[in-house]
């Protein structure tokens, strides 16, 4: 005689957050993890080392960057022509879209950003130095400035 089976049991819904709960992002001051918050809020505790990080005011445009010293992630507020590194205390160049330009590598062709004006660009991934001053093309500059 045939055993009758029992259907699974539904999986609990994900959990959705309500239809008005956009999200930002920030980064913790204690930690430096990447820390997600509901819009409105004034402050996050960090789940991992408990710091409270206060949040920007409301229509503060943020940028990120990666510091040059320790390769940590970095939160500004967009418009800063510099950012010191909590970890490290590198002081990083803050560069807008237009103060930048692209090359690709001599030897391995990956393309790079440099600081528009730099006479040269070190490949991260083969290590070879391409020339971008006077030895370049005029060309290749005009196109990716």
């Amino acid at each position: 005689m045939p055993v009758p089976l029992a259907p699974y049991p539904t999986p609990p819904a994900p959990y959705t957050s309500p239809a008005n709960g956009a999200q930002s992002q920030l980064v913790c001051s204690g930690c430096r993890n990447l820390l997600l918050y509901p819009v409105g809020a004034t402050s996050v505790c960090c789940a991992v080392c408990n710091a409270v990080t206060a949040v920007p005011p409301p229509g503060t445009e943020m940028a990120q960057l990666v510091c040059g010293g320790c390769h940590t992630l970095l939160m500004y507020i967009r418009g800063a022509t510099s950012v010191q590194c909590s970890c490290c205390h590198t002081v990083n160049l803050a560069l807008e879209a237009n103060q930048v330009a692209h090359v690709n590598c001599g030897n391995c062709r990956m393309l790079l950003m440099y600081q528009y004006g730099a006479r040269s660009v070190k490949c991260a991934v083969c290590n070879f130095v391409t020339s971008v001053g006077a030895s370049a093309s005029t060309a290749e500059q005009k196109f990716n400035s």
